[in-house]
């Protein structure tokens, strides 16, 4: 019989992190450690700012909710709860507008896990409040593991997600800017020809097929930070990501685009992705410059990305190449 480990727990936190804003935070940030708290709670977490200021304090993370652009807050403390982080949550999230609030704690006092609880119970449907103990693990001799174990999350979360504060007259903007983008972008002849017509939605985002199930063109309206962004998404290939990574000066200087690029290591999916700041959405008169940005960038993307595919696919590329992106 294969012999097995006993699992013991390090009670002790600053041992591996011994401040949470020199340590903890920026560990957190990763998008590798990040992912660990995403599949813990549910939801696919982009961290926007570390130490992000809010008045005279600041939060330890401002993030984004990647599916619906929700703006997240996460409080780190590598103590119990008290009544001062209480207070810091609140106002963080206040400043921040902020719908999903996160609160990370070595350990969660019944007096606080209750004021989380009355929190989720008299707050409306968009927001929700996390109550999250942060656990370390280690058999024998290993590295320490982690583990987020949520204490309190709104009741029926999974059906709030869906909803995610989208109001009708939201949904509604949504779905009129997709449908005028239509309008506009396939005037194009040569838009037409690369990309087919998608029904308008009431999402924000819209995929564009490339010719392949493995990867596609996503565009998203982010009207909370007033962002565009087109994405090459990538399904599952990360070597494709690594490959493409080493060639990222060739493919920026070839688009004339300058891309983040986002490897979203413990995740299947990996991003690259070109947006553009100080978006006005209510602004009619700027929609068409918006609509020419977004024809554009995607026309740009997909010619040089199909060409980079193109070469990835030509030879077989070693596993080593996942050892590329360090970024």
């Amino acid at each position: 019989m294969t012999k097995l480990g006993r699992l013991e727990e390090i009670q002790d936190l600053r041992g591996v992190w011994a401040d949470e804003a020199r340590y903890l935070t920026p560990w957190l940030a990763q998008d590798e450690n990040i992912a660990i708290l995403s599949d813990a709670i549910g939801i696919d977490i982009t961290v926007d700012e570390t130490e992000s200021p809010v008045g005279d304090f600041s939060a330890d993370i401002l993030a984004t909710e990647t599916v619906t652009g929700r703006k997240i807050i996460i409080e780190n403390q590598l103590e119990s709860t008290d009544h001062e982080h209480l207070g810091k949550l609140i106002t963080y999230a206040s400043g921040k507008s902020a719908d999903v609030v996160i609160w990370i704690v070595k350990r969660a006092r019944e007096e606080h896990r209750s004021a989380i609880e009355w929190l989720n119970s008299h707050t409306d449907d968009t927001v929700g409040f996390f109550l999250c103990e942060i656990k370390l693990f280690r058999i024998g001799e290993s590295d320490p593991a982690v583990k987020f174990e949520v204490i309190e999350k709104p009741n029926d979360w999974t059906k709030e997600i869906k909803k995610s504060g989208n109001t009708s007259e939201t949904k509604q903007q949504r779905y009129d800017y997709w449908a005028a983008f239509n309008e506009y972008a396939f005037r194009d002849s040569r838009f037409s020809k690369n990309f087919n017509r998608r029904k308008p939605s009431f999402d924000h985002w819209m995929d564009f097929s490339m010719g392949s199930s493995a990867y596609h063109l996503s565009v998203r309206q982010l009207r909370e930070s007033n962002e565009l962004a087109v994405d090459f998404y990538i399904q599952e290939d990360k070597n494709l990501f690594n490959f493409l990574f080493s060639r990222k000066d060739q493919i920026e200087s070839d688009s004339g685009l300058e891309f983040a690029w986002k490897e979203l290591p413990g995740r299947k999916s990996s991003r690259i992705v070109m947006s553009r700041g100080n978006v006005i959405f209510s602004d009619s008169k700027q929609c068409n410059s918006q609509f020419e940005w977004i024809a554009q960038t995607m026309l740009k993307m997909k010619d040089v990305f199909k060409k980079n595919v193109a070469l990835y696919q030509a030879e077989e590329w070693p596993d080593s190449l996942s050892n590329i992106s360090k970024h």
